[in-house]
C-alpha cells in the first residue's frame, strides 16, 4: 500500500514553475547540473532507469539557503545536457515532516524505487529513519504505507537514531542490502548494513566499518560497491583532521578501499584517500549504467562557506560536478571526466613545442565559460610551472606544479568574490602530490561560469567554485627554468 503525496509537492512544483524564470543567470553553469530555482546540495537517487540518467538532489526550491529537504529531479541522455523534471518527494509526512533527506534508488521489476531518510525535529532534538517511495513512470512517486521501514527497533544499539541517514541501497547475491550513516556515542563515524528481500521490509545485517577518533566526528552520504576485484566505500566524514596535504577543507569525502567478507559483513580496509583535493566537493554518489560503467557525481559546493549567488540574491545557490568514471587501480580510486562528455566537445585550437620560461606566453582570448583545455608539458629542466587561467588584469586562478615537491596548487584567492568558510584560516587554495610520468605534467581542464575541475595525470582531481567580478579570457603560462607545452588544445562543451 502506497501513500499519494500531498499538497506540500503541488505547492513547490507550482513555485518552481513561477519563479524560475526570475533568477539571475550571470553565474549559472552552463552544462553542470543545477536545480532551476532555489538552494541544491547532496546528489541523490542517481540511477540508470527507461534510457536515462535520473539524478535526483536535495532541494529546497523557495530560497537560496537550506532549508526544509525536498527532493529535486532530473534527467539526461548524455550526462551534459539535463531535464527538469517534477519533485520528487516533499516533507509531508509525519516520519518525514522536517525534511526528506539524502538517500538513493534502485530499479526493481521495472519500477523505480527510492530509500531515503526521513528527518523530524522534536523539541530541539532529531531523529530519523530510512523510507521508501516507489514510482512506475521514473516521475511520480507515492511513499509506502510501511513507512518507515528502517527504523529505531532496527538501529538498536548500533548508532544514534538522531544522526542517522542517507541510505545506498544496492544488490548483491539475490537480495537487497543498503549502507545508512550513523555515529558511535563517542562521536566517531560508522556505517551499518542493511538487508532485504523486497526493499520493504529489512533486517539488520552487520556494522560495515567504524571509523577512529582521527576520521572525524561523522561519516555522510555513504556508497559501497565491488570494482576491478577491491570492495570500495565512499563517504563524507565531517570534521577530519588535516593529514598533511589532505583533508584540509572542514568537511571531506573519503574512499575506504578493502575487502568485504560478507560472511560477517565487515569491510577490511587496505587504503584510505581523500576523494578530490579542492574546495568544493561533497557527498559523492555512484550508479552503474547499461555498459558497466560505475559513474560518480557530487555536490560541487562545500558546507559553511559563504555563497556568493545567496549573498548576491541571484536566487540560487549549488550545482553537482561533472560526472566522473572510477575504476580501482593498485588499491587507489581513480577518476577520469564521464567518456560521454567527449561527444559533446567541440574543437577550437591547438599549438606544439612551445618554450615556456619566466618570460610569460600569452594566449589571449581562449577561456570562455564552457572552456574544455589539455595540456602536456614537459618538465625535465624546469624547476615549477604556473598556468594563469581566466587572467583579467592582477586576477586569475593560479595553477601550478613544483617539480621538487611533486605537488600541483590550485588557487582561487584574491580572484573574483571572497569566499570564506569556518575553517580555522581562510582556504582558497589547496595542494596535492601528484608524480610526473615520464617527466610530463598531463592536465584536463573543465571550465564552466563558475567552476573548474582538473585532472591531474591521470592520477589525482581537483574541483573549485568562483565567481568573477570581471570576466578573464586570456591564459598565461610561466616557468621556474624551462619548460616545454608539447601538445595545447583547446575546445568548449556544447551546450
Amino acid at each position: 500500500m502506497m501513500i499519494e503525496q500531498t499538497e506540500a509537492l503541488d505547492r513547490a512544483n507550482r513555485y518552481i514553475e513561477q519563479n524560475r524564470h526570475r533568477v539571475n543567470p550571470k553565474y549559472r553553469d552552463q552544462y553542470h547540473l543545477m536545480a532551476p530555482v532555489g538552494w541544491i546540495n547532496d546528489p541523490n537517487g542517481a540511477v540508470y532507469y527507461h534510457g536515462a540518467y535520473h539524478l535526483f538532489y536535495q532541494y529546497y526550491p523557495y530560497a537560496s539557503n537550506w532549508g526544509p529537504m525536498h527532493w529535486g529531479h532530473a534527467r539526461s541522455k548524455d550526462l551534459v545536457h539535463w531535464e527538469d523534471l517534477p519533485v520528487a518527494l516533499a516533507p509531508d509526512q509525519a516520519y518525514d515532516r522536517d525534511g526528506c533527506f539524502s538517500g538513493s534508488a534502485i530499479v526493481h521489476h521495472d519500477r523505480l524505487y527510492l530509500l531515503y531518510t526521513g528527518h523530524v525535529v522534536e523539541n530541539g532534538q532529531t531523529f530519523q529513519t530510512q523510507c521508501l517511495a516507489v514510482s512506475d513512470d521514473g516521475i511520480h512517486f507515492v511513499k509506502s504505507r510501511h513507512n518507515p521501514v528502517i527504523a529505531g527497533e532496527l538501529l538498536g544499539d548500533h548508532g544514534s537514531i538522531h544522526d542517522f541517514r542517507d541510505p545506498k541501497v544496492f544488490a548483491h547475491d539475490g537480495s537487497f542490502y543498503a549502507v545508512a550513516a550513523t555515529k558511535t556515542t563517542d562521536n566517531r563515524g560508522r556505517i551499518l548494513l542493511f538487508k532485504s528481500v523486497d526493499l520493504q521490509h529489512w533486517d539488520f545485517f552487520s556494522t560495515l566499518l567504524t571509523g577512529t577518533a582521527e576520521q572525524g566526528i561523522m561519516w555522510e552520504c555513504p556508497d559501497f560497491f565491488h570494482l576491478d576485484g577491491y570492495d570500495v566505500l565512499l563517504m563524507s566524514p565531517i570534521q577530519i583532521p588535516r593529514q598533511g596535504l589532505a583533508f584540509r577543507n572542514v568537511s571531506s569525502t573519503m574512499a575506504c578501499i578493502g575487502q568485504m567478507d560478507w560472511t560477517t559483513g565487515e569491510l577490511t580496509v587496505q587504503t584510505t584517500q581523500e576523494i578530490d583535493y579542492g574546495l568544493d566537493f561533497y557527498a559523492p554518489q555512484t550508479l552503474v549504467d547499461e555498459q558497466g560503467r560505475r559513474i560518480m557525481i557530487a555536490w560541487m559546493q562545500m558546507w559553511n562557506r559563504t555563497m556568493p549567488t545567496h549573498e548576491l540574491d541571484h536566487g540560487w545557490a549549488g550545482a553537482m560536478t561533472l560526472p566522473r568514471e572510477l575504476r580501482v587501480k593498485e588499491g587507489r580510486l581513480i577518476q577520469k571526466p564521464v567518456s560521454l562528455v567527449y561527444g559533446q566537445l567541440e574543437y577550437l585550437s591547438g599549438s606544439e613545442n612551445i618554450d615556456v620560461s619566466t618570460r610569460p606566453v600569452v594566449f589571449r582570448n581562449l577561456v570562455g565559460d564552457n572552456t574544455y583545455m589539455q595540456i602536456v608539458c614537459d618538465l625535465a629542466e624546469a624547476a615549477s610551472f604556473t598556468i594563469q587561467f581566466a587572467k583579467t588584469g592582477q586576477q586569475a586562478l593560479t595553477l601550478r606544479y613544483v617539480t621538487q615537491t611533486e605537488e600541483f596548487h590550485l588557487s582561487r584567492a584574491g580572484f573574483g568574490y571572497p569566499i570564506t568558510g569556518d575553517e580555522r584560516q581562510p582556504l582558497n587554495s589547496r595542494a596535492v602530490r601528484v608524480p610526473l610520468v615520464n617527466d610530463q605534467l598531463i592536465l584536463e581542464i573543465f571550465r564552466d561560469t563558475s567552476a573548474i575541475e582538473v585532472f591531474i595525470n591521470g592520477q589525482e582531481t581537483m574541483t573549485a567554485t568562483f565567481y568573477e567580478i570581471e570576466k578573464g579570457h586570456d591564459i598565461v603560462f610561466s616557468a621556474e627554468g624551462h619548460a616545454k607545452i608539447g601538445s595545447f588544445e583547446t575546445g568548449r562543451v556544447r551546450v
